[in-house]
C-alpha cells in the first residue's frame, strides 16, 4: 500500500473533526533551518527521533525542537532493550512512509502494522499549539495537543506521554487520558 499523502492526512484529520492548519514553505531538513518559520507559524515546533532498541523495537520520540534528550539512558525510561540507535532511512520508509527530514507523528497513519510506539514528551504536551510536518518537509501543520492525541489513537498508536526531555522533569505531565478529556470538552463546548 502506498504511503499516505498530505492530502490523505488532511482528509483523515477532517473525518475525525480535528482542526488543523498548514503553511507551505521551502523544504527544511533540520531544526535550525525551520527556525525561520517561527514568525509565520506560532506554537511549539518539534524534533522527532526515530529510534530502535537492540531487539528491533521501534520508537518515535517527539519533543520540542529545543528539548535536551539524554539518549544514553532513554531506553531505561521507555523500557527498551539496550541502548537506542537511530533507525535507518530504509526502515523509516518501510514503517512510517516518510523520508529523513520529514519525520512526524503524523507518519503513524502509515504504520498500519503498529510497529512503532509513539512517545510524546511531557514538556511539549504542556503546550496547547503544536507543529509538525504533514508527511513532507515542505509544510508545517498546526494542531492542538488534544487533536494530536486523538489522531494517534485513531491510527492505533495511543501515545505514551513521558518526561523524555530534561525540561519535562520539571513540567507538569499531561496524560493521554487528560488530553482526550480536554478534546471531548472542546468538541462539545
Amino acid at each position: 500500500m502506498p504511503a499516505a499523502s498530505p492530502d490523505d492526512l488532511f482528509a483523515f484529520l477532517d473525518n475525525l473533526g480535528i482542526a488543523h492548519q498548514t503553511v507551505w514553505h521551502a523544504a527544511v531538513f533540520t531544526v535550525e533551518e525551520s527556525r525561520g518559520l517561527h514568525s509565520r507559524v506560532p506554537g511549539i515546533h518539534s524534533k522527532n527521533l526515530f529510534l530502535r532498541d537492540k531487539k528491533g523495537t521501534l520508537f518515535l520520540v517527539v519533543a520540542s525542537e529545543d528539548a535536551a534528550i539524554e539518549l544514553k539512558s532513554l531506553h531505561r525510561l521507555l523500557g527498551g532493550s539496550g541502548r537506542f540507535s537511530f533507525g535507518s532511512a530504509e526502515l523509516m520508509r518501510e514503517t512510517l512512509g516518510v523520508e529523513p527530514g520529514s519525520v512526524t507523528p503524523f507518519a503513524a497513519i502509515n504504520d498500519t502494522a503498529h510497529r512503532v510506539t509513539v512517545v510524546l514528551d511531557a514538556a511539549m504536551m504542556a503546550h496547547e499549539v503544536l507543529n509538525f510536518h504533514p508527511l513532507t518537509n515542505t509544510g508545517t501543520t498546526t494542531i492542538s495537543r488534544q487533536g494530536l492525541v486523538s489522531f494517534l489513537e485513531a491510527t492505533g498508536h495511543p501515545p505514551r506521554i513521558e518526561p523524555v526531555s530534561i525540561e519535562a522533569v520539571s513540567a507538569e505531565p499531561v496524560s493521554a487520558e487528560a488530553a482526550a478529556e480536554d478534546a471531548e470538552e472542546a468538541s462539545s463546548g
